[in-house]
C-alpha cells in the first residue's frame, strides 16, 4: 500500500525528471501539497516526510488544520490559499495564510491588503489567470492581468510574486504546454514592464511535466501525494466560498 512518504518521493522524482528534461534545476520548482479534504493526520505524515508547503481551498478547513498542527510551529509550515476567495473571507485569509494564489480582481487585493496585520510581513499573492477562458473557472482574463498586476503591486501590505493558472484539463502534452506557455509569456511581459516577479504556479498531478517544461516554479500536487479525496458534503462555511 502506497504511503504519503512514498508518494512524495515519487512526486519529487517526477519533478526532477521533468526539470532535467527541460534543462532546468529541479531546485527551482517547489512542490506544494494540495491537501483539500484530507485530515490533519495526513498532513502530519507529509510533514514527517519533509513536506513544508501546503495548499488549501477553504479558509475554515485550513484554519482547523493549522490549529491541529500548531505543535509543528517550529517547522515553519507555509500555508497557501489556492481556492477561489470571496470578500467575506479576505480578512481571515490575510491573517492566517502566508500566500494567496487566487487574486483575480482588485477588490479582493485591496481587502487582503487592508486586512493584513501590520506585525506580519506582507502577504505573498499571485494573480490567477483564466487562461482557458472557462466560464465556470475563477481567474482574471489575460487581457485584464497587466492592469490588475500593477494595481496589486502598489498595495502596501501585499507582495505580488507572480501568476497562477489552472488550465482546462485534458489534451495531449502539446496542448498542455501551449496553455502553460501562454501564462509564462504573460508573466514575461509583466517582468519586462518592471514588476519583480519570481513565481509561476502551474501544474498539478496530471500535467506537472508540461508545466515544468514551460517554466513553472511551483506545482500543486494533491492526488499523487494524498490519494483520492474523500467525498463529503460541503459545510455552510465551505459553501460560502465560491
Amino acid at each position: 500500500m502506497a504511503t504519503i512518504s512514498g508518494n512524495l518521493q515519487a512526486a519529487r522524482a517526477r519533478v526532477r525528471r521533468a526539470a532535467r528534461a527541460a534543462g532546468r534545476d529541479a531546485a527551482q520548482v517547489i512542490v506544494l501539497a494540495a491537501s483539500k479534504a484530507h485530515p490533519p493526520e495526513r498532513l502530519r505524515e507529509a510533514c514527517a516526510a519533509w513536506q513544508r508547503v501546503f495548499g488549501e481551498n477553504y479558509v475554515q478547513e485550513a484554519m482547523e488544520k493549522m490549529d491541529a498542527l500548531a505543535d509543528l510551529q517550529s517547522l515553519a509550515l507555509e500555508w497557501h490559499m489556492i481556492g477561489p476567495l470571496q470578500g467575506n473571507k479576505a480578512r481571515l485569509a490575510a491573517e492566517r495564510f502566508g500566500w494567496v494564489q487566487t487574486v483575480d480582481r482588485e477588490r479582493i487585493a485591496r481587502r487582503l491588503s487592508d486586512a493584513r496585520p501590520p506585525e506580519l510581513p506582507p502577504l505573498n499573492v499571485l494573480i490567477q489567470v483564466n487562461v482557458s477562458g472557462e466560464a465556470s473557472k475563477s481567474g482574471a482574463a489575460p487581457r485584464d492581468v497587466p492592469a490588475l498586476a500593477r494595481a496589486t503591486a502598489a498595495l502596501p501590505r501585499l507582495k505580488l510574486r507572480g501568476l497562477m493558472a489552472i488550465p482546462e484539463p485534458g489534451g495531449d502534452v502539446a496542448q498542455q504546454r501551449a496553455r502553460f506557455r501562454a501564462v509564462r509569456e504573460l508573466y514575461d511581459v509583466l517582468c519586462a514592464e518592471g514588476l519583480a516577479l519570481d513565481t509561476l504556479s502551474m501544474g498539478m498531478s496530471d500535467d506537472l511535466e508540461a508545466a515544468v517544461a514551460e517554466g513553472s516554479t511551483m506545482v500543486r500536487i494533491g492526488t499523487a501525494i494524498f490519494g483520492p479525496r474523500e467525498q463529503r458534503a460541503a459545510s455552510p462555511a465551505h459553501a460560502a466560498i465560491a
